[in-house]
């Protein structure tokens, strides 16, 4: 099981969307998030889905980035503030993986030599080892939620 995984915002409300949030404590018991993505999806996103879920999961844990200068030069490419230091939390802890769904905050993470990975890519891994039944239903579940992927 993987050591070390940093979310971005995307992926925990996508997954509460759909009821699959803690598909993440299953595959890698603890998920690391930016303050950033903490309040994004907890205080600016209270009463939508995902910010009790993740207020209340002890296995989502909320970690400041060090490096805000890091964090202020990626802002320049016109990402967001919970992306950016998504990235640099990503950089500083060696992740094994970064879920990121955005394609300009992935391309921007792949030149860090990051190891990005997406929401559906979590479902894929979920299915495989067991965790997800029906993959097919959760990936429609998805859609219907609002969430946009490429087939």
């Amino acid at each position: 099981m993987p050591s070390c995984v940093v979310a971005d915002s995307s992926c925990l409300i996508g997954l509460a969307r759909i009821d699959r949030l803690t598909l993440l404590k299953d595959l890698f018991s603890e998920i690391q998030i930016p303050g950033a993505v903490y309040r994004e999806v907890v205080e600016q996103g209270a009463g939508r889905p995902g910010a009790e879920a993740v207020k209340a999961a002890a296995w989502i844990r909320r970690q400041d980035v060090q490096d805000e200068l890091a964090v202020r030069a990626l802002r320049i490419n016109q990402l967001g503030q919970g992306e950016c230091e998504a990235m640099v939390l990503a950089l500083e802890r060696g992740v094994d993986f970064l879920i990121l769904d955005d394609a300009r905050a992935r391309r921007a993470a792949l030149t860090l030599d990051l190891p990005v990975i997406g929401t559906v890519a979590v479902l894929h891994k979920a299915a495989e080892k067991g965790f997800l039944r029906d993959l097919d239903e959760a990936l429609a579940r998805l859609r219907q939620a609002g969430f946009r992927f490429v087939d």
